[in-house]
């Protein structure tokens, strides 16, 4: 007979197998959790650990359960590593909706990557990432790991939700530090969600977010992390490439990197040195001077993708681009530094967050920020900015990357933030100019020149490196109105002096004007027209953000078929809002012509979630009057 002590054991030990079965079960997350969501974070553990100014360890435990395919990204199970930087653990465990254990994944068992293909230099900079692929959704992924790093001058910001369609159940941050080294934080968008600071004594930090809702992502919001929460962290006294670091303000910050990261890297050898100032000439005007170097950059190197931290913060010596021909932008940045210094012109390593859309360094937080490095120019009162990444832009043209945003400039004499250009909402222009002709079958033909300046140049100037099929299915979708559409001939002036692309094209079309019973119908903007959608976004949550403005001006003759005669011509309509204006007109010429007139501008601006649906309605009338249809009769 089985004793009542024995049985209560036998029950507890069966009740803790079953519990460790289903802990893991996707039936237990709750339904609101899963509203809107592709993954669910059940937990995401983050324990930072400072031990001394040379040495931090980071440990996460993250449970994943991965709802659809969609949701795969939210795993996250990769690490980087280099000569500084040690994965001391990486494994997983797989389980299915059940909770049932179905792989186990070793440190060995990881894909283990080159951070960089093609160059020698970069050979210690490595990822352990997690490559599998599932059978059955959901499944849950339990991901453990400890990373040990000299590298104290970064310590990794806190995020407790990371993206949108991603909800969370809890999400626990632990930070501890010696007293001494000047630890601080920042936290950013707490108001409405459920984050307790659970400690923060002198030596400890500690935070704890649940039940955190899968955010929609909403046309037109503000970049993501200026809206949801995130703690940034960082130490007065701190370690970096070898070296240890002590800064309060930007000043001394900046001051510090270029005695210490930024010193002996930018030697070059007396025979480039030499090639440089024959190539320079007798020129006196240091701008001047700095064009002929930035072309020379751009002929002689290629870069090679490399994000800043991953390969260090430290560029590869100039001496070693000007060798291989190769380099992040670190490296070309620190090279051209460095070509510029041969020939008497002052330059400055200059850190930023590069990304279409504007993201500032935090200026009121000094600590190790940024993604991307440029290079500054001093140019009397303001900066010409060099892209030295890039084989192809203009000299002294910030496109929609780095436009816009506060950098951190790296002087001899201290850190200073300063904001990269400002393209004005009207310089950022695109004006067509052209014609078309329809016939007595309704068939177009038109020859369009279509220019553009400021940030539209941007997104423009790679059109004309595109492969010829590439750029029919580009003009084919720009000009979705039209159907049966034939391109016939393009040519590009790209004016890098004056920043300017011009785009020459001939185009045709059957049938562009329908005709029924007599009579031809045709939206008479045929080149540039808005057939875009802004969505309905019943209760939005989020602000609007228009991150650039834009000018539009269209000047199209139109010819129309001597067969037929004008039996309606829509009226001139104009429109004026807080976001922008719009104005057609149409004027009669002699014969059968006509000149249409168009302009469209967009105010950049940051506008409450309430004000979307207005700036919705805006849109669609703009795109109601673009389609406005002329009618001719047949003559008799």
């Amino acid at each position: 007979m089985i004793s009542k002590n024995v049985l209560l054991l036998f029950l507890f030990f069966t009740s803790f197998i079953f519990a460790q079965k289903t802990e893991y079960n996707s039936n237990t997350i709750s339904d609101s959790l899963k509203e809107n969501a592709n993954a669910v974070i059940r937990l995401n553990q983050i324990d930072i650990i400072i031990a001394t100014q040379r040495s931090m360890t980071v440990k996460t435990k993250r449970i994943v359960t991965v709802l659809n395919e969609k949701g795969l990204s939210a795993i996250d199970a990769v690490e980087s590593y280099d000569k500084r930087t040690t994965v001391s653990n990486i494994e997983a465990t797989v389980f299915d909706a059940s909770g049932k254990e179905i792989k186990k994944i070793k440190k060995r068992d990881f894909r283990d990557q080159s951070a960089v293909d093609g160059g020698t230099l970069f050979s210690d900079n490595r990822f352990l990432f997690l490559d599998y692929t599932p059978i059955q959704y959901p499944f849950t992924v339990v991901y453990d790991s400890e990373v040990e790093t000299s590298t104290t001058a970064f310590i990794p910001q806190w995020f407790p939700l990371t993206n949108y369609f991603l909800s969370v159940e809890k999400s626990v941050l632990n930070v501890t530090y010696p007293p001494d080294l000047g630890f601080k934080k920042m936290e950013f968008n707490f108001g409405d969600f459920k984050i307790k600071k659970t400690v923060d004594t002198a030596t400890q930090l500690s935070y704890t977010a649940t039940h955190i809702l899968a955010q929609k992502s909403e046309d037109y919001s503000p970049v993501f992390n200026t809206i949801f929460p995130k703690v940034m962290m960082g130490l007065e006294l701190f370690h970096l490439e070898g070296v240890d670091g002590n800064a309060k303000t930007w000043k001394e910050f900046g001051k510090w990197y270029s005695d210490k990261i930024l010193a002996g890297t930018a030697d070059l050898s007396e025979e480039t040195k030499a090639k440089i100032k024959a190539l320079v000439g007798n020129e006196k005007d240091p701008i001047a001077k700095a064009r002929i170097v930035y072309k020379y950059v751009q002929e002689k190197v290629r870069y090679i993708s490399i994000q800043v931290g991953i390969g260090g913060w430290k560029p590869m010596l100039a001496s070693d681009v000007d060798r291989l021909g190769y380099g992040d932008c670190k490296a070309l940045t620190n090279y051209t530094k460095a070509l510029l210094n041969a020939v008497d012109v002052p330059s400055y390593y200059t850190i930023l967050y590069g990304d279409r859309k504007k993201t500032d360094i935090m200026s009121d937080f000094v600590s190790m920020q940024g993604n991307h490095i440029i290079l500054s120019i001093p140019n009397e009162t303001k900066y010409t900015w060099l892209e030295c990444t890039s084989q192809d832009d203009p000299f002294g043209y910030q496109g929609t990357f780095t436009d816009d945003r506060n950098v951190l400039i790296i002087k001899p004499e201290g850190g200073e933030i300063i904001r990269t250009k400002i393209y004005d909402d009207r310089g950022n222009t695109q004006m067509d100019k052209g014609s078309y002709t329809l016939n007595a079958n309704g068939d177009f033909s038109g020859k369009i020149a279509i220019v553009s300046e400021g940030s539209q140049y941007s997104q423009k100037a790679p059109i004309e490196n595109l492969q010829p099929t590439e750029k029919e299915a580009h003009y084919k979708e720009y000009w979705d109105n039209i159907n049966t559409l034939k391109i016939n001939k393009t040519t590009f002036v790209n004016d890098k002096e004056k920043i300017r692309l011009t785009e020459n094209l001939e185009i045709g079309a059957v049938n562009y004007g329908t005709i029924t019973n007599g009579k031809m119908m045709f939206a008479v903007n045929a080149f540039n027209q808005y057939t875009g959608n802004v969505k309905r976004i019943r209760n939005r949550k989020t602000p609007m953000e228009i991150q650039r403005g834009y000018l539009d001006t269209d000047e199209i003759e139109v010819v129309l078929p001597s067969e037929f005669m004008i039996e309606f011509l829509p009226n001139n309509f104009e429109l004026n809002t807080k976001f922008g204006e719009y104005k057609t007109e149409i004027i009669k010429k002699e014969g059968n012509n006509l000149i249409y007139k168009r302009s469209l501008f967009i105010k950049k601006g940051l506008y409450s979630n309430k004000e979307y649906d207005e700036y919705r309605l805006f849109m669609e009338q703009i795109s109601k009057n673009d389609n406005a249809k002329i009618i001719l009769t047949k003559k008799q």
